[in-house]
Parts: structure tokens; C-alpha cells; sequence
């Protein structure tokens, strides 16, 4: 199947999801009748299988079995490279950084698998992201599960070849730890970015058991190195015990908005993106969300959980709320599918990447 969308990408000839599920899957390929020319189908049937614009659509399950196929995220067609593409989905499959529950290597895999349920259009926002950029699954970058270090160097390396064919990253984590190397990465491109960080977590402690990194430190590491415009960022669904009596004075001595969770409860979160996106501006912007910003009810499957959090709902606003600004690149981190057997951490990871999706630059909306 993949060499099949690599040879269907490089003539740029578009083939509808169920003309090309009818070519993959007929013992007779050749003589197989195109669903498309079905005089007994509707025009709203013909247009939800076929289109004459050359992006890639994933396949519609009322044509193509969700259970068929190999699970690329969405189940996209898969490329091993990003030219020719504005966004791509990439798994960065580690846990090397993590403190408490491992796990998170696993997230990728899994977040492809529960993304079979998504679909083309955002119902809720009416956004056609597959009618607007060239998108596809580019693999895992090929990390090294026994050296974090030489990891970070392995993720830093695979995110310049992506940004530099003007692609814009989609990250499937893996722990926290790799947003420092792919920021490293993004700043190299952009200059410093703005950040908008959704965690139960600040992540910008020093050191931890004698370490600089680990999911715990990326973003004390970006600061340091100038990857961010410190008065571009905030952080929202901050909250847990602390080392101290302010877990966040370092944050704000930066510069950085601070949202504690205790500002989010009870209430929609639109409101407040709509001062984040004036804080924003038009300079790049890079959005990092680990799914620990999450209630654990909502998502237990996470290595390390906090109570009280953020609801999938206020999630989803968050990401909506970022629609406008100069996104430069998305990751979704921390996803453990060992603690959560209903999957249902992993299915909330798959949408959360899809409504990240629909915001970017340049997103058709009907």
C-alpha cells in the first residue's frame, strides 16, 4: 500500500479513497468498476468520494473498512520524506526522559491506530484541512531508546529536513523531552517562537537526579538557548504539588503568561485564547500540548497524572482557540497506552492532533 501512494503522489494524479481501495483490494484491478461511476449514488455520495484537487484525502469509512490497511495516522497515505508536503504527521517514539510511568514510546503506534475514527471534514468548525494542504504520515524519526542525548541530536537533525522543505511538523509524542530538540530545530528556521504550552506541568526545572535533560527541563533548556520570545508564551492547566510554595516564579520571572488551572475551572476557555492570540501576534507561533493537561478521568493513560485538570472540551477550545495565528509547528506528547487499556487516552491524542490540524495556516473553512 505505501508504495502505492508514493507512486500515486509523485504523478500528483488524484485518486479518490474508494477508486483506490477498488485498485488495492480487486483480485482484478484492472477490470474493477470505480464506485465513482455508481449512477445509483447521490451527488452527496459522489462528492464525499471524489474530488478533483490533488491533495490526499484519507479513505472514507462508509467505502473502505476502518479495521483494513496499515494504521498511518488518519490513514493517510505514508511518505518517507516531507517534500512536497505543508504538514506532516511524525512520531518521535520515546520515553527515555520520563520520570515516573513509562510508556510513552507506545504513543505514536497507538494514537494511529484510535486515528482511524477520524474523518475529512471538523463538523464543529467546518474546516477541510485535506482540501487545503498536501498532508501525510512520515514515519517515527529513528530514536536511539538507550541514549537520550544522542535522541535529542537524532530529533534535532530529522526536524531540520522537515522544516526545510517548508513543511510544518505534527508531532506525535514520546515524552516532553522532544520538544526542546524539535524547538532547537524551529528556531534554527523562524528565530525565537511564541509558545503556546498546554500541560498540567511547567516543565522548566534545572536539573533533575543530576540531569539537564529530561521531560522535565525542555523548555528551562529553550529559554536558555533563545529558542523562545519569552513574552510570547504561556502556559495553561499549570497545577500538582510543588517543590516550593510558587512552582511557577521561574515562568514569570521570564516573561511567560502563567495560567493555573484554578483559572480554567468551571468556565470556557475561549475567552482566554482571545487574549492569548493578542499576545500571540503575527510572529511564529509553536504549540506544545502534553495530554497530561487533561483530568486524568478523561486521559489516565500518561506517565504523570495530575488531578483537577483541564476537560477535553476546554482542550479542544484551546486548539480552536489558536485559529490565526502564524503556526509553525504542533506536537502532542506524553500519551502512555499501557495505563489506559480503553485506549480512550490515545483516541482523545488522535483528535486533539486533528483539531491542531484544522488551525493551521491557510486551512479552507465552508
Amino acid at each position: 500500500m505505501f508504495s502505492f501512494w508514493r507512486n500515486l503522489n509523485a504523478t500528483r494524479t488524484f485518486m479518490s479513497p474508494c477508486c483506490a481501495a477498488t485498485e488495492l483490494f480487486s483480485a482484478r484491478p484492472r477490470q474493477a468498476a470505480c464506485l465513482c461511476s455508481d449512477r445509483r449514488l447521490s451527488p452527496s455520495d459522489l462528492s464525499r468520494k471524489c474530488s478533483g484537487k490533488g491533495f490526499n484525502v484519507p479513505p472514507s469509512a462508509e467505502f473502505v473498512a476502518r479495521v483494513s490497511g496499515i494504521p498511518t495516522m488518519a490513514k493517510l497515505p505514508h511518505q518517507e520524506t516531507a517534500d512536497g508536503l505543508d504538514a506532516a504527521f511524525v512520531g518521535v517514539p520515546i520515553d527515555t526522559g520520563t520520570s515516573n510511568r513509562p510508556g510513552a514510546r507506545f504513543g505514536p503506534r497507538q494514537i494511529r491506530v484510535e486515528s482511524a475514527m477520524l474523518r475529512a471534514f471538523n463538523s464543529g468548525t467546518r474546516a477541510a484541512p485535506y482540501e487545503s494542504l498536501m498532508v501525510a504520515d512520515i514515519g517515527d524519526v529513528n530514536v536511539n531508546v538507550y541514549d537520550l542525548k544522542d535522541t535529542c541530536k537524532r530529533i534535532r537533525e530529522a526536524y531540520r529536513k522537515i522544516l526545510a522543505t517548508g513543511c510544518i511538523p505534527l508531532t506525535m509524542g514520546g515524552d516532553h523531552t522532544i520538544a526542546y530538540p524539535i524547538l532547537q530545530a524551529v528556531a534554527e528556521k523562524h528565530g525565537p517562537v511564541g509558545l503556546v504550552h498546554v500541560d498540567a506541568h511547567a516543565d522548566t526545572s534545572d536539573v533533575v537526579l543530576g540531569e539537564k535533560i529530561g521531560h522535565g527541563t525542555p523548555f528551562r533548556r529553550c529559554v536558555e538557548e533563545g529558542l523562545l520570545d519569552c513574552k510570547r508564551v504561556v502556559q495553561i492547566g499549570l497545577r500538582g504539588s510543588g517543590y516550593s510554595a510558587d512552582s511557577y516564579e521561574w515562568s514569570r520571572a521570564q516573561g511567560f503568561r502563567v495560567v493555573q488551572v484554578e483559572e480554567c475551572w468551571f468556565k470556557s476557555l475561549a475567552p482566554l485564547m482571545a487574549e492569548v492570540r493578542a499576545q500571540m501576534g503575527s510572529g511564529p507561533v509553536y504549540l506544545s500540548f502534553d495530554i497530561d493537561a487533561l483530568d486524568p478521568g478523561f486521559a489516565p493513560g500518561t506517565g504523570t497524572p495530575e488531578i483537577a485538570g483541564l476537560t477535553p472540551i476546554q482542550g479542544v477550545e484551546i486548539i480552536r482557540g489558536c485559529r490565526g495565528l502564524n503556526l509553525v509547528g504542533c506536537d502532542l506528547v506524553e500519551v502512555s497506552p499501557p495505563y489506559d487499556t480503553t485506549g480512550n487516552t490515545a483516541l482523545t491524542g488522535a483528535n486533539l492532533l486533528f483539531e491542531m490540524l484544522c488551525v493551521l495556516p491557510k486551512i479552507k473553512y465552508y
